[in-house]
């Protein structure tokens, strides 16, 4: 197999147009989460108060841990892309996999600090915990960018995953195919969304 699709001419053409497809896609989804970001900062400025107790009951242990997966999952897959290039099918077998067992990994830690906030009823609605103003508003920020973050990394996880089985079974030529590229700038998308959660949803309320 040359990994080469109708209607491409050539590797190059069919990588380019790869290329540009995942970087609107990537473009459309920063655009989103700068929308969620703007909101964030807004209401934080309105209710101060009420995000810093908020930001102080996220769990800093979890949050640390995640990071820390999702920045060693970005570096084994651009191994995997590395290996990719260098025609090293064994090297991007095994970044395929690790990338896949971390961001499972982060999901797991991420369903425990779910559990954990439903228990301290930090879901807003009736019986929200925390009685400062602005303090439900953070959670509902909290709900909404993490559970949109938790669905792209399933979605990165499965893809993953799959693209380690399909390499496995030899069922896909990944020499020279822009396949592993574009599922790797997706997995740092994943990561860069991540890096910029942590801060607003985790650090904040913990200054000395």
């Amino acid at each position: 197999m040359s990994g080469l699709n109708e209607p491409f001419q050539t590797l190059a053409r069919q990588r380019g147009a790869a290329e540009l497809g995942i970087w609107i896609f990537l473009a459309s989804e920063l655009v989103f989460f700068g929308g969620l970001f703007t909101g964030y900062s807004v209401y934080r400025f309105l209710y101060p108060d009420g995000f810093l107790a908020a930001g102080a009951e996220t769990n800093l242990i979890i949050g640390t841990a995640n990071t820390a997966i999702l920045l060693t999952s970005s570096a084994t897959m651009a191994v995997a892309v590395w290996a990719g290039r260098e025609g090293l099918r064994r090297h991007v077998l095994w970044g395929l996999c690790l990338t896949s067992l971390l961001g499972a990994g982060f999901m797991v830690l991420k369903a425990v600090e779910y559990a954990e906030d439903i228990r301290k009823s930090l879901v807003p609605g009736a019986g929200f915990a925390l009685p400062e103003r602005g303090a439900e508003i953070f959670f509902s920020f909290y709900w909404i960018m993490t559970a949109i973050h938790a669905v792209h990394l399933t979605i990165g996880v499965a893809a993953v995953s799959l693209a380690a089985w399909r390499l496995w079974r030899g069922r896909v030529d990944w020499r020279g195919t822009a396949f592993l590229h574009v599922l790797g700038l997706y997995w740092h998308l994943i990561d860069l969304i991540w890096i910029f959660l942590f801060p607003l949803l985790y650090l904040l309320g913990r200054g000395g």
